[in-house]
């Protein structure tokens, strides 16, 4: 993990405290508004590059880990965030929205880190990694129909639209590039290069949260307080519910510290650029989405040193 990468959490919080200031200046949030949606399509571009899509079936050569990886991200977590938002959040529908919409969507890059620090299974977490990825990108839409219509105004043709402009038209640049440089270039060229890509990708992010908050400042401040109680209630259940489905399918300690890590980091930056694009007229739902990743970080930290700590516990 690069120094920009560790740095993220203090990154954010200055890119907010940027925003809010830029926000003061007359005309600049007219401006910061039409910056946000392309800021975030560079983000998914960079973010898509490195992900193998053709690895996709790997991750069922492990299938304990597989499947029980895949029902917590993709029926219990989905569960556990409405419930979350229904108990916290009863009074605040975009925050719910916004809350779903950063639970549904796995981690595709910074859970393989801290896979590593943990000593766990990086290989079978490579292997998740693009099935984590189609799966949110074809599932996100189908939670926001299910659970967020009771909650907002939601019409299904303008969102599958939005979708399309943010995230697929990102995804197919991303695949059309990757082919061109291994062609151009080599297989090894685009490896090389990776720290450079994901500068890019978490340039154009803080840049996206500079240009949210100085478009949208006075509403992404209130009820900020409302949001640490479920986003760390999240973090706690996952935690706990990883470990004992471990003992349960008598996982060793790295398909254990895979688990954990593949159910508790969350993919915010593409949440982020569908709620700005879908939900542009409710800020509240995108503050959610930033938060997330201030909080992820260093919870994601303290969990690789808890699983190490654990290790005698989960090994067979």
């Amino acid at each position: 993990m690069t120094w920009f990468e560790r740095s993220q959490p203090l990154l954010i919080l200055l890119s907010v405290l940027l925003g809010l200031g830029l926000a003061q200046i007359d005309d600049v949030a007219a401006l910061a508004d039409h910056l946000i949606t392309p800021l975030l399509m560079g983000m998914l571009y960079a973010a898509f590059l490195p992900i193998p899509l053709r690895h996709l079936g790997r991750a069922f050569g492990n299938y304990r880990v597989t499947v029980a990886s895949l029902v917590m991200n993709f029926v219990w977590t989905p569960l556990l965030a409405w419930a979350l938002g229904a108990l916290f959040l009863r009074d605040a529908p975009d925050l719910r929205v916004g809350l779903l919409m950063l639970m549904v969507t796995p981690c595709t890059d910074w859970y393989l880190v801290f896979t590593g620090i943990a000593k766990g299974n990086v290989s079978l977490a490579t292997a998740l990694l693009p099935l984590n990825f189609v799966l949110q990108m074809v599932l996100l839409p189908v939670y926001l129909a299910v659970f967020a219509q009771s909650l907002v105004t939601l019409d299904l043709w303008v969102l599958g639209g939005k979708i399309v402009t943010v995230l697929f038209i990102p995804l197919a640049l991303a695949v059309l590039s990757r082919y061109s440089i291994n062609w151009l270039k080599g297989p090894t060229w685009l490896h090389e290069k990776l720290p450079q890509v994901a500068m890019i990708q978490l340039l154009c992010l803080n840049l996206a949260i500079v240009a949210i908050f100085a478009a949208k400042s006075e509403a992404l401040l209130q009820r900020l307080e409302l949001l640490l109680l479920p986003i760390g209630s999240f973090f706690v259940i996952n935690f706990v519910l990883a470990q004992w489905l471990g003992q349960r399918l008598r996982l060793a300690y790295p398909e254990v510290v895979c688990l954990t890590c593949t159910t508790l980091a969350r993919n915010s930056p593409v949440a982020l650029a569908v709620a700005a694009a879908a939900f542009g007229d409710r800020p509240l739902i995108a503050l959610t989405l930033v938060i997330g990743p201030l909080l992820e970080l260093p919870i994601l930290a303290l969990v690789a040193q808890i699983l190490l700590r654990l290790s005698y516990r989960t090994s067979p």
